[in-house]
């Protein structure tokens, strides 16, 4: 199990410690994730670089490829992919709802056809909590019902309820030797999600997570949401809103009282060639760096800035070598890693306004203009 211990608090942000049996997480955080136990493009080497504490797998995915009962057999996801620090599992509810018309949710769970060839598969709320015991995550989330956007106030409501319905059979199923979160659903509804967030924090759950945000929402909707539900949560318990990744977003679900975050963005983007720097992004494809000796990044001190040209980075790219998309992606887990750990910091001590102002005025006056060439 886990549990959390609150180190400061600075308005409604806050600084904390997330306990797990594989090494305490200091929050804020942000979560690389590892989709199918791996952070694309980086080995855990290149992850211990960053100071990620904690990582992100995929159940969905891996319940399908391998198979959990093989990782089990392997001795657990943490051995399987040789990493000795946190893992949180989610249950695959995103990704199902990603498959349309292949998945069909009733009562009993939810049911689609596998991307890969087609099977058929049925996923209840018990089968989420085997899968995940059985890799040997140290958080599993619940299985939930995340409904697109945009919604009716008739399905957001039933999606709720559905969602509630199924946390408690997760609870139910669920080992003492695993922390379980619940998800608050109700898409743009703050009323629904209001009654969903204050429905899941009289359950047992070791923390609660906002889910169904950045799936197409106005920005302001989804920091409208934080900030009205956010305060609902528990206080003792750590807050996590799924999938959000811009570094402006993150920095405002910190100012709303977010704990954890995680989101592919660091190393999606990184691989197409897209850097997060103190000073904005730097679309390192662009012309204009082809004689930069500039590292991406002056005030960062990952593996990648200490040690490599902008001119050199965009070599890498324009001759297509696989070395490009994973230094940019180890840069930019490092400086999300580090960006938490900034704002940790300045929570601690009183500042998190200052910092914040400061951050994003940085920011917002760089790079982050530039725009990626046509075609390439």
């Amino acid at each position: 199990m886990i549990s959390f211990t609150m180190v400061a608090e600075d308005g409604p942000a806050r600084a904390g410690v997330l306990h797990t049996a594989h090494g305490d997480v200091p929050t804020p955080v942000f979560m690389p994730v590892g989709t199918q136990a791996t952070v694309k493009g980086l080995d855990v080497h290149d992850l211990r670089c960053t100071d990620a504490p904690i990582v992100l797998g995929n159940a969905y995915h891996l319940y399908l490829r391998p198979g959990h009962d093989l990782i089990a057999a392997l001795g657990g996801l943490h051995r399987f992919m040789a990493w000795d620090r946190a893992i949180l599992t989610d249950s695959g509810g995103y990704q199902i709802l990603s498959l349309g018309d292949l998945r069909r949710i009733d009562e009993n769970g939810a049911e689609f056809k596998s991307h890969l060839d087609g099977s058929r598969h049925l996923i209840t709320p018990e089968k989420a909590m085997e899968i995940q015991y059985a890799l040997g995550s140290d958080i599993a989330m619940v299985l939930d019902e995340c409904p697109p956007y945009p919604v009716n106030r008739e399905d957001a409501e039933r999606s709720a309820q559905l969602s509630l319905r199924w946390a408690s059979r997760c609870l139910d199923r669920a080992s003492p030797d695993q922390a379980v979160f619940g998800i608050v659903q109700g898409s743009v509804y703050h009323d629904i999600r209001a009654w969903h967030a204050e429905a899941l924090a009289a359950l047992p759950f070791a923390g609660i997570a906002l889910g169904g945000l950045a799936v197409g929402e106005p920005r302001d909707e989804t920091m409208g949401i934080m900030e009205r539900i956010a305060p609902l949560l528990p206080r003792n318990k750590p807050r996590y809103a799924m999938g959000m990744g811009p570094p402006e977003d993150l920095v405002e679900g910190i100012t709303r009282g977010i704990d954890m975050f995680d989101c592919v963005v660091p190393t999606r983007n990184g691989r197409r060639g897209t850097a997060y720097t103190a000073r904005g992004k730097v679309i390192i494809k662009n012309a204009r760096h082809a004689m930069d000796e500039r590292p991406l990044d002056e005030t960062c001190p990952c593996r990648v800035c200490t040690t490599y040209s902008r001119a050199y980075l965009r070599h890498l790219f324009a001759s297509g070598e696989l070395l490009g998309p994973r230094l940019v992606s180890l840069h930019n887990v490092s400086f999300f890693v580090r960006m938490m750990r900034d704002a940790r910091d300045s929570i601690i001590s009183g500042r998190f306004g200052p910092w914040k102002a400061d951050f994003l005025q940085h920011y917002r006056a760089g790079d982050h203009h530039e725009s990626a060439i046509p075609g390439r």
